[in-house]
C-alpha cells in the first residue's frame, strides 16, 4: 500500500523451494526499488504538478489496476469488505491521502535522499507506538534502537549541526517529512487494530475512497494540474503504476515464501536505492547524511531485532 495500505502480509503460510526463495528475494528487491522510485520520480513530478493534483491523479490511474489485481489474487467477498467501510475510509484518509500529500509537499522542499532518510525512522517509531498504544512488550533493545534512530534523524534534518536546529528550526521539507512519518505510524497502528482484511483488496478499496474524497478537494483547488510535458506525464504514470500497483504484486508474491518479519528488513533498501540514484545522477551525499542514515538504519535494526510478526500482521513500507 501502498498503500502504505501497509505492505501486506500474505494470508497463506510462507512456503519455500529451491527456486522460490531467490525469486522471492528478487521480488522484494524490486518492490523496494519501485517504492524508492516514488521519492526520486515524485521529486521531479512536483516541479510541474502540484501535490494535491499528484495525489489525486496517482490514485485515479492506479485504482482500476489495483481492483483487478485484488480480484485476481484474492477473490475477495467485496460485500463483506464493504461492511468494514469505516476502517477503510479512515485508513484511506491516513495512508492514501495525508501521507502521500505530506510526502510530495516535502519533496518540493527537500532532496529525495533526505526524505528517505527521515522516512527510514518509521519502523522504529512504529515499534515505540506499538508499545504505548497496543501494549507490545518494551525492551531495552527497543528503547536503545529508537534513541539511536532518533539521533540519526536529528543529524539528517540539522545537516550535522544540532545547535543550529534549536536556533533556526527545522526546514520546511524536513518538517513535512516528519509529519508524513507520524501519519504513517498512525496508519500502521490503525491497520493493526482494524479487522483483518485481504491486503490488496483493502488497498484497492482505500484507493477508491481516496479518488472519491479527493475529487472535490482537487476541483476546489482549481482542478487537477495535468502534466505539462511528456516527462511529467511519464513521471505520473511511473508513480501510478510501479510503486502503487506492481510493487504490491511483487511484495505479496514474496511473502508467500518469506515471512513478513524477515521481509521487513528489505525496507532499508529504499534509502540505499535513493542514495545510489543520487550519486549516479551526480548528486552529493554529505557526511552528516551518511552518518545520520547509518544511525537510523542501525536503530531500526536494533528496534526490530528478534521481533516476530503475528499471523496476518503487516510490515511497513514507504509510499
Amino acid at each position: 500500500m501502498t498503500t502504505q495500505a501497509t505492505a501486506p502480509a500474505s494470508a497463506t503460510p510462507p512456503r519455500s523451494s529451491g527456486r522460490a526463495l531467490p525469486i522471492a528475494v528478487l521480488s522484494l528487491m524490486g518492490a523496494t526499488l519501485f517504492w524508492a522510485g516514488n521519492y526520486v520520480v515524485g521529486a521531479a513530478a512536483v516541479e510541474t504538478i502540484d501535490p494535491i493534483s499528484l495525489v489525486w491523479l496517482r490514485w485515479v490511474i492506479a485504482v482500476v489496476p489495483l481492483l483487478a489485481l485484488a480480484h485476481w489474487l484474492e477473490r475477495p467477498d467485496w460485500r463483506a469488505l464493504l461492511r468494514a467501510w469505516p476502517w477503510i475510509v479512515g485508513l484511506s484518509l491516513l495512508g492514501m491521502l495525508a501521507y502521500t500529500w505530506l510526502l510530495y509537499v516535502a519533496l518540493e522542499h527537500t532532496p529525495p535522499f533526505n526524505a528517505s532518510l527521515i522516512n527510514a525512522f518509521n519502523p522504529a517509531l512504529i515499534a515505540l507506538m506499538a508499545v504505548l498504544v497496543l501494549g507490545d512488550r518494551l525492551t531495552g533493545r527497543k528503547v536503545l534502537g529508537v534513541a539511536v534512530a532518533l539521533v540519526g534523524v536529528l543529524i539528517v534534518i540539522s545537516d550535522g549541526d544540532l545547535p543550529a536546529v534549536l536556533q533556526t528550526g527545522v526546514g520546511t521539507g524536513e518538517l513535512f517529512m516528519v509529519g508524513a512519518v507520524c501519519v504513517w505510524t498512525a496508519y500502521t497502528i490503525a491497520g493493526r487494530i482494524a479487522p483483518k482484511l485481504p491486503p490488496v483488496s483493502s488497498t484497492a478499496l482505500q484507493a477508491v475512497v481516496a479518488v472519491v474524497l479527493m475529487a472535490p478537494v482537487t476541483l476546489a483547488a482549481g482542478g487537477p494540474t495535468m502534466p505539462p510535458t511528456s516527462g511529467a506525464l511519464w513521471a505520473l504514470l511511473f508513480i501510478a503504476v510501479f510503486p502503487s500497483v506492481l510493487a504490491y504484486l511483487l511484495w505479496n508474491r514474496a511473502l508467500e515464501v518469506i515471512p513478513a518479519s524477515s521481509a521487513g528488513v528489505f525496507m532499508n533498501l529504499v534509502t540505499v536505492y535513493v542514495a545510489a540514484f543520487t550519486l549516479f545522477t551526480g548528486g552529493v551525499v554529505s557526511l552528516p547524511e551518511v552518518l545520520g542514515g547509518a544511525l537510523v538504519i542501525a536503530g531500526v535494526v536494533l528496534t526490530n531485532a528478534q521481533r516476530r510478526a503475528r499471523p496476518g500482521a503487516a510490515t511497513t513500507r514507504p509510499a
